[in-house]
């Protein structure tokens, strides 16, 4: 596990905030109805060069769809947060965007405590976590 310096904590908190803000803005400025982004973690790099962006939607069968836009629009979000935070950091780190599968994932794991699914009998069921 990662160890975090308080200054990557403080900045990734600051980038977390806006990022959240300035996502859920044009979700329902581009007329996404019904689905909800949250930064769920920003990781900025040592350096503070790289903040790696986590965020969970709902409903889950939007994430594909949205992170594509989202990074397809990473200069523009990054052009945004460099002008809400030009008194707090001097450069904007550079932003990569991840979904953050965790809730789904927790979520099969209480589906398999209460038998709802056995992934003992149904191996298909048992999706193979990425390392990131």
């Amino acid at each position: 596990m990662e160890e975090f310096t308080q200054r990557q904590k403080k900045i990734g908190g600051l980038l977390q905030k806006d990022l959240a803000d300035i996502l859920q803005k044009a979700a329902k400025d581009g007329g996404m109805r019904g689905v909800i982004i949250s930064v769920s973690k920003v990781n900025v790099t040592t350096d503070l060069s790289v903040a790696k962006v986590y965020l969970s939607v709902f409903p889950n069968g939007k994430g594909k769809e949205l992170i594509e836009g989202i990074r397809s629009n990473t200069p523009l979000i990054r052009h945004e947060m460099a002008q809400r935070t030009k008194n707090q950091l001097r450069r904007m780190p550079n932003l990569e965007f991840f979904i953050d599968d965790s809730l789904e994932y927790i979520d099969g794991i209480e589906r398999s405590l209460k038998r709802e699914e056995d992934p003992i009998k149904e191996a298909d069921l048992l999706a193979k976590r990425k390392k990131k």
